[in-house]
């Protein structure tokens, strides 16, 4: 490490430490305060979003800006409470611990590093990088592709409400960028993208065993019962398919439903689907959605819409199979996989197929939605809505699989920006636990395993015969 580098980590570390020791009312002061500016700054947000995203700026204001400052306020009024010192007390201690005190302490981790997405560059890096100033970390916040202008308006917020210079850095968007802070000794890593990305980052932690947070692709599935209401179900859908051009994580990529079911859904969400306009699509993302689409087709699935250079309209793959590529892949493109299911009970088997498990949203009695819910290998079960109430800042999100692990948001979320210190205080004078261990001892242990953990009333009192013995004979 040069000179330079490090005099930058030692400074780093003693800004985090000054603020870490900064009462959690002054930091939540400074929380607040950068609520309060970023709330009358919703054009300038809007305006920074890049031009690629398809979206309105009423889809900005509504699915970025405004979860984020509902999670702020979320901070202000818990995180005191969630971080606070837990005493154990006696409750559920070995009694032959008595005398000894526990508490755990949540200390921060120390450096964040948060990677951002390029598709939603407010709300997910915005929301990990207040929690982590409110668990007393210092932050480096590298933006997803696009979306250094937003970050800027972020940490411009902050630094007008007080926050001490040196606890936030924001880099540039690009890759080397993301190289560069991860050889800067972060304590933890929050990464929010693709899972190939993911599995790169994974791979240069693994060199200093750097633990990390990782929100990574999904491939959604909506399971529609047949007592489901299936105008609102069309809509579900078709909002998803259009908030950001289906550029999200949750957006639906799988559509699974009874025979009967699906030939009475697919006229209702193809007329509410007509009114979508077209997502901007990389090139990347146009070749490889033909590519899946080809194939599925090459396979039997019937396509039901057209294929389109740059800008496309939402694709319906009608008679896929979950063992395509097309049904379980990780693309940010408008196309929905339609699978029917012979019965209710084959729901769980067709939906695991796909390696991906972040939310899977189901429509019809909720009663039946969640035991099937229950069975599912999934980080969020949305029953009777698709992905508005995962922005509740009370609930934490995080995926499985290969849609990654550990979460963000809610107290838990708040909680991965720390680690936990246990503190045991023993109080008296007693020191024979430190004595040397004989053949004494062993009918004293006996005794006390017997007495603590034995089955049934004799056993215990023997053990308790053969504990009374012991500590006569040690006297």
């Amino acid at each position: 490490m040069s000179d330079l580098a490090q005099r930058r980590l030692l400074q780093r570390k003693a800004s985090q430490a000054a603020w870490a020791a900064t009462p959690m009312r002054q930091r939540v002061q400074v929380l607040r305060g950068a609520r309060y500016r970023m709330s009358a700054m919703g054009v300038a947000f809007a305006e920074a979003i890049p031009a690629s995203l398809s979206r309105t700026a009423a889809d900005t204001l509504g699915a970025e800006l405004l979860p984020l400052l509902d999670g702020c306020k979320f901070l202000e009024r818990n995180a005191a409470d969630i971080l606070r010192t837990r005493f154990l007390g006696g409750e559920g201690q070995p009694w032959w611990l008595f005398g000894v005190a526990a508490e755990v302490q949540r200390d921060p981790l120390g450096h964040v590093l948060i990677i951002g997405p390029s598709n939603f560059p407010l709300l997910l890096p915005g929301a990990q990088t207040l929690q982590a100033l409110a668990a007393a970390n210092s932050v480096t916040w590298k933006p997803g592709a696009g979306g250094g202008a937003v970050a800027a308006l972020v940490e411009q917020a902050l630094l007008q409400a007080g926050l001490p210079i040196g606890l936030l850095t924001v880099t540039a968007d690009t890759v080397d960028a993301a190289y560069t802070a991860l050889n800067d000794m972060p304590d933890k890593v929050v990464f929010t993208g693709s899972t190939e990305s993911g599995k790169d980052v994974l791979t240069k932690l693994a060199e200093s065993a750097t633990p990390a947070a990782m929100e990574l692709s999904g491939a959604d599935a909506v399971i529609v019962l047949p007592s489901a209401d299936l105008k609102r179900v069309a809509k579900a859908l078709t909002f998803g398919l259009r908030l950001n051009g289906a550029a999200a994580c949750m957006s639906p990529r799988r559509l699974l439903a009874l025979g009967d079911t699906m030939t009475a859904l697919v006229p209702l969400l193809e007329r509410e689907l007509a009114g979508v306009p077209a997502a901007a699509l990389p090139e990347r993302t146009q070749v490889k959605l033909q590519e899946l689409v080809v194939q599925a087709v090459s396979r039997g699935a019937l396509l039901r819409g057209e294929l389109k250079p740059q800008q496309q309209r939402p694709l319906l793959i009608g008679g896929a199979l979950p063992t395509m590529d097309i049904a379980h892949a990780d693309i940010f493109a408008p196309v929905l996989s339609l699978i029917t299911v012979s019965t209710v009970g084959k729901f769980a088997d067709a939906y695991a197929e796909c390696p991906y498990a972040l939310t899977v949203a189901i429509f019809g009695d909720e009663k039946q939605a969640r035991e099937i819910g229950s069975g599912l290998r999934a980080g969020v079960v949305l029953v009777n809505d698709l992905m508005v109430s995962t922005v509740d800042p009370r609930v934490p999100f995080g995926g499985r699989g290969a849609s990654g692990y550990g979460v963000t948001r809610g107290a838990e979320g708040l909680l991965e920006m720390t680690t936990p210190k246990t503190v045991l205080a023993r109080r008296g004078r007693i020191t024979r636990h430190y004595d040397a261990t004989g053949p004494a001892h062993v009918e004293l242990f006996e005794g006390i395993i017997g007495a603590a953990h034995g089955g049934g009333l004799r056993q215990k009192m023997s053990g308790v015969r053969a504990l009374l013995r012991a500590v006569w004979k040690l006297k």
